[in-house]
């Protein structure tokens, strides 16, 4: 299920998927889109963020630190005035939602 993205910067968006792809789950040695934890990309015209992510699941280890890691990671993009994290767990995460890299990366191809 790839993330739906809502912008009209695509320059921008694509460096808002850049820095997503340098955070990671600890457990999991695949970044956070890759394994698909990412839902929803907003970019509003006045360059604020709200990105819908979920966890692989809702006892995750890192579910009170990873979101806020992301969240910071985002605000300190250039260009972004504000970056907001919704954490939802509707649908559930499952291993089918990782791409093709993440799915090979953990043997699951």
């Amino acid at each position: 299920m790839p993330p739906i993205i809502r912008t009209q910067n695509t320059a921008l968006t694509q460096q808002v998927i850049d820095v997503i792809k340098t955070c990671y789950d600890p457990e999991i040695p695949v970044d956070i889109w890759e394994l698909g934890l990412i839902y929803e990309i907003n970019l509003d015209e006045e360059q604020n963020l709200n990105v819908v992510m979920t966890l692989t699941s809702p006892s995750c280890p890192v579910a009170e630190t990873l979101p806020p890691e992301v969240e910071q990671k985002l605000r300190d993009i250039a260009g972004i005035k504000s970056a907001k994290i919704s954490l939802t767990f509707e649908p559930p995460w499952e291993k089918e939602m990782m791409s093709e890299v993440a799915q090979l990366e953990l043997g699951f191809m």
